[in-house]
Order: structure tokens, then C-alpha cells, then sequence
């Protein structure tokens, strides 16, 4: 049986978040993941905004969380090596809307401590965006508000974790937890394996992070149940050359379930439209509906004037957790000692992740009665990028090594060198969809038709595994079954 002091369970960026400020204390902690990599869930398909924080009701965890995870971004992106850039939001009126919706949204902000805030009426506002409908008539202009790469920041936080002593179990679900005297025993099973045997891990602590399955795992040890609704939202990715169609992040005004339809610029220079929002019993489903699609693309243009939407080259949907209560829930379960939550963190929550890491952290250290070790490393290094560095980088760095110049990725300008430092470094890529996640290969125009197959290459060769057992996304994900394989790859 593994021991340890903290089990934090999923490893998206909240278990992510949690684990890298966990493993600045003197503890033994291990992240338990179903999935066959970090930022499997919610966390890989979402609007990559880093919200202001004038949305929340005042006083809510979400208000407090959000404003704290924005004031921490800029220094984490440095010290972690994740793209992160400060472009602002409008929350945009247009005619017939109520003004004093935008009014209310502003009162918010100031109880919530947003700084800049200002509401702008249409002459600046068109001057900002001169891309918004006629319609446009004021708008709550946000400066603080910024964009992020969601792969990256989760990624960095992991490894960093990791290299701080943070272990990570990947393809194991839990099924089970019960307590005993001096903490729990948590049932797992490898997802990864024919094998249905199970495995119990002994830990002293449970930091609950699954998502939104983070109910089902509460409602394991607390009697006061929580119930979480998976809240689906589609997406549209637009293509490179409409990534300067709009400035900053634009939304209207908000929703109950939401905060409707959204055009953005995105860290790596598309468009991204949406989400809608429909609840689901089924909390796999990610599936894209015509329905759902035509419904943003039809708010898309009420919104913008003659929207780029013919370079759309993909559309994707994400879950995300809602609870009951709506608000976050965190810290320690009432009737579980030593067992805490991280759940129902839904949107603000990649721009709280930071403040829920440290929040839910020092909560755990201090239960633990642990201290801070005498030496943490707070900063990593992210994967060179060639294609931003100048002519100069570029060639130096070709010249140390020539995998480097060998572009793989097309569409993106991805290296085979990005490709095998993917692979090869702290958590590294186990597959397609691990790389894609990590140095973007597979994200550009073609959506991976073209570079797939060399990556699969890459991939084999790297880990020492067969061409044929190459997963998009792990488990039983094959690409090519055995009996397709041409005798190159025999």
C-alpha cells in the first residue's frame, strides 16, 4: 500500500494549482489522474480568459478568488514560462439592453476591488473595437482582464510540482474512499489496463479536484451531499489571419448560466467564439451540436460587424462544474476531518486556479501541522519556441541542436526539436494529444492532417514503444490498428 501525506485527486489546473503549492511543504503528495495526462477536462477546452473579477456577487469565493488569481498572474506566467498577455475586456451594450445591468455590473466590481474599471459610451467604444455591430451603445471596459494559454499554465504548474516532489498516477480512477483513525484509503484502477485489479493508496489527506466529478467524490465520505451539473459550452476556433479581428476580450451582458457568447484574440493569435451553455446528465459529453453552433454563430453576428466566420478551422465544446449553490466550494469538509474541496469551480476558475493553489494549500499545511521546506523551486523553464525567437536565436539555437530546423508542424512552425523536448522533459507527452497540448503540433489550419503521422513517429521513437500503439489521448485511443501497419512500421 502507497503512502502519503496529501492525495489531491484530477490534475487539471485547480489539482494542479494545489499540488505545485503543496510541494512547498515538507510533505509527501501525490496527484491521482483517470485521465492519461494533466488537462484532460475542463481545463483543455475553455475561453482562456483571465477574468477582471467585476462579474461575481460580492463577498462570493468566486469574487475574492478571481480578483486574487488575477493580481498573481503576471508574476506566475514569468516564473513558470506560460504566455500570458494583459488585453482587457468590454462587456459590450447594445440597443435595447438595460443599462443598468452594465451599472450593476460596474457596482460589482468596485465592492469586489476590480481597479480601472470605467464604463465607456459609444464614441470610445467604437474606437477601441471598430469591428462591434451599430449596435453598440456603451460598454464596461475592464483593463485588468487578460488572455492565457489554459494548456500551458496547467502543464507549467505540473511540472513544477513535479520537480518540487509532487508524484502523478495517470490512468487511475477512483472508486472508492473510506476513512480510518489517522486519515483514508482511497480504492484506485489502472484505466489503462485489461487488468481490472484494484490498488488502495493510504493518505492522511484528500484534496478533492475532480471537476465535474467532484461531487461523486465529496458524496464518498460526507453525508451533506453536494450536486454538481456538467455544463456543456461549444466553441469556435478561427483561423490566424482573424486573430486581430478584435482587440480585447468582448462579451455581452451576462446571463444566469453565463456569460454569453465571447470573441477573443487568443495568446497564439486565433479568434475564439463562444460558449453556449446548455446543461447535460452526461459528463463525457463533449460533443458539438449544428444546433448549438448556429445559435453562437447567429449571436456572433448580431455582436460584430461581418464576422470572419468562414475561417473557422475547428469547433470544440467543454464541461463545465456547476454547483448548486453557485459558488465555488473550498476548504474542509464539515463532516470529513482532513478531507477538503476543490469543487465546483467553474468559470472564474482558471483565473482563481493560483489563489485556490495557494487558499486550499495553506489550509491542508496547516492540518497537517507541516512546514515549508528550506529550498523550493518556483520557476521552470517552458520548451524554446522558434518561431518567436529572431533570426539570430533561431540559428543559434539550430546549430546546438538541428532538430530544431527540422519543421514537423506546418501549419504551427513546430519543430521536431519542441516535438522531443515535449516528450523527454518532466511529465512529458504520451501522446498525440499530449504533444498538441504541449508545443501546439496539430492545432494549426490542417486541425493535425498533415503532421501526425511524423509525430507518431517522434513518439515511438522517443518512448521505445510500437508505431500501432500510439494513442490520440491514451488508453484505447489507437490511431492505426495492427493489421493496417505497412511494413515500414512492423
Amino acid at each position: 500500500m502507497q503512502e502519503y501525506d496529501a492525495v489531491v485527486i484530477g490534475a487539471g489546473v485547480t489539482g494542479c494549482a494545489i499540488a505545485r503549492e503543496l510541494a512547498r511543504y515538507d510533505l509527501r503528495i501525490c496527484v491521482v489522474e483517470k485521465c492519461e495526462d494533466v488537462c484532460c477536462g475542463t481545463s483543455k477546452a475553455n475561453s482562456a480568459i483571465i477574468h477582471a473579477g467585476y462579474d461575481a456577487k460580492p463577498g462570493s469565493l468566486k469574487a475574492k478568488l478571481n480578483v486574487m488569481g488575477n493580481s498573481m498572474m503576471d508574476e506566475l506566467s514569468r516564473k513558470l514560462d506560460f504566455h500570458f498577455k494583459r488585453i482587457g475586456s468590454l462587456v459590450v451594450m447594445y440597443e435595447g439592453d438595460d443599462r443598468k445591468k452594465l451599472e450593476e455590473l460596474y457596482d460589482r466590481g468596485v465592492k469586489n476591488g476590480v481597479e480601472n474599471l470605467r464604463i465607456i459610451e459609444k464614441d470610445e467604444l467604437m474606437k477601441l473595437e471598430p469591428n462591434l455591430a451599430d449596435t453598440a451603445v456603451a460598454a464596461l471596459w475592464a483593463p485588468g482582464a487578460g488572455i492565457v494559454c489554459p494548456f500551458g499554465m496547467t502543464v507549467a504548474l505540473a511540472e513544477n510540482a513535479y520537480d518540487n516532489g509532487a508524484e502523478f498516477m495517470f490512468d487511475t480512477e477512483v472508486l472508492d474512499i473510506k476513512g480510518f483513525a489517522s486519515g483514508y484509503e482511497i480504492t484506485v484502477r489502472k484505466t489503462d489496463s485489461d487488468d481490472a485489479g484494484t490498488v488502495c493508496i493510504k493518505t492522511r489527506s484528500v484534496i478533492n479536484a475532480a471537476g465535474v466529478y467532484a461531487d461523486e467524490i465529496h458524496n464518498m465520505v460526507s453525508g451533506e451531499l453536494l450536486n454538481i451539473r456538467a455544463r456543456r459550452g461549444c466553441y469556435f476556433l478561427l483561423d490566424k489571419q482573424s486573430g486581430n479581428f478584435v482587440n480585447h476580450v468582448i462579451f455581452t451582458l451576462p446571463t444566469e448560466k453565463g456569460k454569453g457568447i465571447l470573441t477573443s484574440p487568443t495568446v497564439h493569435g486565433n479568434l475564439i467564439v463562444g460558449p453556449d451553455a446548455l446543461d447535460t446528465e452526461d459528463k463525457e459529453s463533449t460533443c458539438t451540436t449544428a444546433v448549438e453552433l448556429d445559435e453562437i454563430r447567429a449571436a456572433v453576428n448580431r455582436n460584430l460587424k461581418k464576422p470572419p466566420m468562414k475561417t473557422v478551422i475547428t469547433s470544440f465544446a467543454g464541461l463545465r462544474a456547476t454547483e448548486a449553490g453557485g459558488d465555488f466550494c473550498i476548504g474542509e469538509v464539515k463532516d470529513a476531518s482532513f478531507f477538503f474541496d476543490a469543487a465546483g469551480i467553474e468559470s472564474p476558475g482558471l483565473s482563481a486556479a493560483p489563489a485556490v493553489g495557494k487558499t486550499v494549500a495553506v489550509e491542508v499545511a496547516s492540518k497537517l501541522g507541516a512546514k515549508e521546506k528550506a529550498e523550493f523551486k518556483d520557476s521552470r523553464k517552458g520548451i524554446p519556441e522558434p518561431a518567436s525567437m529572431t533570426m539570430e536565436e533561431r540559428n543559434a539555437l539550430i546549430a546546438q541542436d538541428p532538430a530544431y530546423g527540422n519543421i514537423i508542424c506546418r501549419c504551427e512552425g513546430i519543430s521536431e526539436g519542441e516535438i522531443v523536448n515535449s516528450i523527454r522533459r518532466s511529465l512529458g507527452a504520451r501522446s498525440l494529444d499530449g504533444v498538441k497540448r504541449r508545443v501546439r503540433a496539430g492545432m494549426g489550419r490542417c486541425q493535425a492532417g498533415f503532421c501526425s503521422p511524423r509525430t507518431m513517429e517522434i513518439l515511438a521513437r522517443e518512448l521505445k514503444v510500437p508505431f500501432d500503439s500510439i494513442t490520440k489521448s491514451g488508453g484505447r485511443s489507437r490511431l492505426i490498428p495492427e493489421e493496417r501497419l505497412n511494413e515500414k512500421y512492423r
